[in-house]
């Protein structure tokens, strides 16, 4: 028999000690936990690619190779789909959560003692769809502790994975100015995950066994194994959510330097300001959340990003430039996020191919604007940013946002 805590319920797989059921933990325990896993992704993630000169170095890539290792991880990622969902229905949120965080702990052990490119490449494709599974099931834990506590905390959880990102880098530069062993380096690294996931076991909420009433995929609409039009209108606002984000990590620094003119120690500034803009946007935009709805942050900073940009490529100058940047780093941050929530709200099956969108959209972002700069100009390249923007807000307009909760964010 199951019991039902607001919206999550607790499969008959986990019990205390004594045989009785296992309570749902409190808000304030999940949402540490899940914020580990968010922090675990991108301190992972961060690790290796951080040491991707040493790995060249190590295995003699040239650097169409050392591209191919960062496609493979992204392809790994979006071709996980069909998986994910699978392992989504048969193991939950929680199993899949703890089994791929044990993955990447293993593909990073792995990639520390490859000793040649094709092994190397197989261990960096592993650890994509490792990523999949993890991204899927970490954004369906954050959606099942908002529904549990009616409580805004999505975004917050997406700040700390910038913050894994962060610590990686600070790792990594403390561990080369002591050493350049890559697998020295890839064992602390390798400990303190396994402390981040030892810390999130505790208090991950239990598996979800059905999906909550009223949201799951319309039945009579469509054939079983299709998504539906409105998960499709989900992976849109997706997939150019995360162009818009990935192109201007790529494309920023290249816009400052050609097209600006700006000096070389300015030019960097422009992914600075659009990630540090970023992280505080998505700690405030819970709040921004409950206060106005999913629906109403979504269009509005899309737009915010969108006029933004395209004014900045009108102005001109290094100033107005980073404003336009800081502007889409603003509007952009709470878009993934809120679309996250809404996806887990339709099953597992729509989380896992608006997370796949997404992954396809933050890869082909960046090679489309480069094919349109090449073709025309960055400028142009860097207006389709904009449009990109543009166009989540158009569709943001045909999602059903879940309807703004009253309570106030903890």
């Amino acid at each position: 028999m199951l019991r039902r805590r607001r919206g999550v319920h607790v499969g008959p797989g986990r019990r205390r000690a004594e045989g009785g059921p296992m309570t749902t933990p409190s808000f304030r325990r999940a949402k540490w936990s899940t914020a580990a896993l968010f922090c675990f992704l991108g301190f992972q993630y961060g690790t290796w690619v951080s040491r991707l000169p040493a790995l060249k170095t190590r295995l003699d890539l040239g650097a169409g190779e050392v591209g191919l290792l960062l496609m493979a991880c992204g392809a790994g990622a979006a071709a996980s789909f069909p998986l994910v969902a699978a392992l989504m229905r048969r193991l939950g949120s929680r199993l899949l959560s703890l089994a791929s965080a044990a993955a990447l702990v293993v593909v990073l052990a792995a990639l520390s003692a490859v000793p040649d490119f094709p092994l190397a490449l197989l261990a960096v494709c592993a650890d994509g769809v490792a990523v999949g599974c993890l991204n899927v099931a970490m954004n369906a834990q954050g959606a099942a502790l908002e529904r549990a506590h009616g409580r805004t905390v999505m975004s917050r959880l997406h700040a700390t994975f910038s913050g894994g990102l962060l610590a990686a880098a600070l790792l990594t530069s403390g561990v080369t100015a002591v050493t350049a062993s890559v697998p020295a380096h890839f064992a602390v690294a390798g400990a303190l995950l396994l402390l981040l996931l030892g810390g999130a076991r505790p208090g991950l909420l239990p598996h979800e066994e059905e999906t909550p009433a009223g949201a799951a995929e319309p039945k009579p609409r469509a054939r079983r194994g299709l998504p539906s039009g409105t998960t499709l209108l989900m992976g849109c606002a997706m997939a150019f959510g995360t162009v818009t984000e990935g192109a201007m990590n790529d494309w920023s620094t290249l816009y400052l330097r050609d097209v600006v003119r700006a000096p070389a120690s300015v030019a960097p500034l422009g992914i600075a300001v659009v990630s540090v803009m970023m992280l505080l946007a998505r700690l405030c935009a819970d709040r921004w959340r409950t206060r106005w709805g999913d629906g109403r942050v979504v269009r509005t900073g899309s737009a915010v990003a969108a006029a933004g940009l395209a004014l900045a490529l009108l102005a001109g100058g290094v100033v107005p430039t980073l404003l336009g940047f800081a502007c889409v780093g603003l509007g952009a941050a709470a878009v993934t996020p809120c679309v996250y929530v809404a996806a887990a709200g339709r099953g597992p099956e729509a989380l896992a191919l608006v997370a796949a969108m997404g992954t396809t959209g933050l890869l082909a972002g960046p090679a489309l604007i480069g094919f349109v700069a090449g073709a025309v100009n960055l400028t142009a390249g860097m207006a389709a940013v904009a449009a990109s923007a543009l166009i989540v807000t158009a569709t943001a307009f045909r999602i059903p946002w879940r309807a703004r909760t009253p309570e106030p964010v903890a």
